[in-house]
């Protein structure tokens, strides 16, 4: 028998706990796929005393987490703390400064630091892996890097956040409102205490960046992600998004634009859209998640599966521990953790998003009283937005408010832009203007 894959596991919560559990439920078929049995020697984790429904008494506890890669009886690390700096990042970069295998979970570490641990894991000749890291059991990262991989890849689309998909598709099921389905989430474990990184897009804006470098081989680039999250999202839209044909979703988008001798643009951004009942992202309910690749070959590649939890979290990184277990030596595995080595991943200019065009949803609050409909109107024949239609249902709130919506033709964004811009501050708005953008089939 060859000799075991040895690991240290940093963090032992919900997705360690499913981590130790799955190797000890599917050992004899993980030896087999491995070609070697894949066996924890040692766990690091805040509360030793905790119960987590697992034995760690088998186990070394290792109190200073960042010091597990010096120990000689581990061969890879597995890192579940999360955070993008911290020990978390010590770990890591301790991992692969000490000529181990790294493999990790964490999406705000890779999108922040990404790029300086696969030079690192480079340099040592080690792979870096983090599958678990964009939308938790679904094969993704493995499906661009390698099952796409002879294909040039164009866009990137998808939900990936989990917490927003649950909080939309309950409001499109219920008719409740925003706040009160996101006391649900957080009462059933979808959202934590803090939502802020879930609901403002920050998570899918993470998980975003990681891909839009694997798929267009384009060094990875947190800082133009746009985010625009589902907070200002009411039931009234979801209503009057159903009746013209569409969900919202809170969809992260990516392409890049070829510019002859030129860098490529990239445009990223995470947005709540109006999608349409074709759409495959249109039937992704609950804490589900989904990515839709674009190859020129290939054609459209949709990738679907469970977001988040303890399983299909833990199924990811046992993934990425069977292939280090393999011995896999491919570019696409040690060797370049984002399919290319570093240096050839190309820097990419941002797009300019106001010169795309397209139709959008726009949500007014404002006063009832005479005259603000042609307010609305003016702004937009005079920023040259072209109106498709009018939607004003229901009766005014109790502070005399009521919600008119519209749905645009096609044209630039930047006509968007300058015409609530040029409502901005008028008395007759009483909130900032919504707008969502209508994804294309």
């Amino acid at each position: 028998m060859s000799a075991p894959l040895r690991v240290a596991l940093a963090g032992v919560g919900t997705v360690g706990a499913g981590v130790v559990r799955l190797l000890d439920t599917n050992a004899a078929l993980v030896e087999a796929r491995a070609g070697r049995p894949i066996e924890v020697v040692a766990v690091s984790a805040r509360d030793r005393s905790k119960d987590r429904g697992i034995d760690l008494g088998r186990f070394a506890w290792c109190d200073d987490m960042t010091a597990m890669a010096a120990r000689d009886d581990v061969d890879a690390v597995v890192e579940l703390v999360g955070g993008a700096d911290g020990p978390a990042l010590t770990l890591a970069r301790n991992t692969l400064a000490g000529r181990k295998a790294l493999v990790t979970a964490n999406k705000a570490m890779i999108a922040h630091h990404g790029l300086a641990l696969a030079e690192a894991a480079e340099r040592a000749g080690v792979p870096l892996r983090f599958e678990a890291a964009v939308a938790g059991g679904i094969p993704v990262i493995k499906g661009l890097r390698e099952g796409a991989a002879a294909n040039a890849l164009t866009r990137v689309q998808g939900i990936l956040n989990g917490t927003c998909n649950f909080i939309l598709s309950t409001m499109e099921d219920t008719g409740r409102d925003f706040a009160d389905v996101l006391a649900e989430a957080q009462a059933r474990g979808f959202a934590e205490a803090d939502p802020t990184l879930d609901i403002e897009g920050i998570d899918a804006g993470h998980k975003l960046a990681i891909l839009a470098a694997l798929a267009f081989g384009i060094r990875l680039d947190l800082a133009t992600v746009a985010c625009d999250g589902i907070a200002r999202v009411r039931a009234a839209d979801i209503a009057r998004a159903r009746d013209l044909g569409f969900v919202i979703r809170l969809v992260g988008e990516a392409d890049v634009e070829a510019t002859g001798a030129g860098a490529p643009r990239l445009l990223q951004r995470v947005r709540p859209c109006l999608v349409p009942q074709d759409h495959p992202l249109a039937h992704v309910d609950g804490p589900t998640n989904a990515v839709v690749a674009e190859g020129n070959f290939s054609g459209r590649l949709l990738f679907q599966g469970a977001g988040a939890g303890d399983g299909p979290t833990a199924s990811a990184v046992v993934a990425d521990l069977i292939d280090i277990a393999r011995g896999m030596e491919s570019r696409a595995g040690t060797g370049c953790p984002f399919s290319v080595p570093v240096a050839d991943l190309v820097a990419a200019d941002p797009a300019d998003a106001g010169a795309r065009t397209g139709r959008s949803y726009i949500r007014f609050t404002v006063a009832d009283r005479t005259g603000v409909l042609a307010e609305i109107t003016a702004a937009m024949r005079d920023a040259g937005v072209s109106i498709e239609s009018f939607i004003q249902h229901g009766q005014p709130d109790s502070h005399g408010n009521v919600l008119v919506a519209m749905v645009t033709h096609e044209g630039p964004e930047r006509c968007v832009d300058k015409a609530t811009e040029l409502l901005d501050g008028s008395p007759s708005l009483t909130a900032r203007p919504l707008v969502m953008p209508i994804l294309e089939a």
